[in-house]
């Protein structure tokens, strides 16, 4: 089955081997400090800019139902954000990872926004829930 939604997603973890633990990165795209007055109308007709990390957290593909459950569940953290990379880590013997073994990969996703690395391997959402692809 082809990954179209957030939905369609959870489907196809759960028809997984393995039980998976999702590993979730908030961004916020933003105006480079240095940015110029040309980066700036770029940014505002919907190009440029750079993504920030504004917070991360990891799930069981137990306790996720829907987006807009994710979406309420961030807005708690008071932070905004305008995109969500997802990826998912298979568990071992009948059962989720840990929280400590998602901790790497998760970092990992961290990292990769900070160095500006590809990201198309990850899937992103935006805060509709419509899944996005990477140019």
């Amino acid at each position: 089955m082809e990954i179209t939604d957030f939905k369609s997603l959870l489907y196809v973890g759960r028809q997984q081997p393995t039980p998976q633990r999702f590993l979730f990165v908030f961004l916020q795209a933003a105006l480079p400090d240095d940015h110029n007055e040309n980066d700036k109308q770029q940014f505002e007709s919907g190009q440029g800019g750079e993504l920030k990390t504004i917070m991360c957290v990891d799930k069981n593909l137990s306790d996720l139902t829907d987006f807009s459950d994710l979406v309420i569940e961030s807005k708690q953290m008071n932070q905004d954000w305008n995109m969500v990379l997802v990826a998912c880590l298979s568990g071992h013997n009948d059962q989720f990872p840990t929280a400590e073994e998602a901790e790497e990969p998760l970092n990992r996703m961290v990292e990769a926004v900070q160095n500006g690395a590809d990201l198309s391997r990850y899937l992103a959402f935006d805060k509709l829930g419509d899944l996005l692809q990477f140019a």
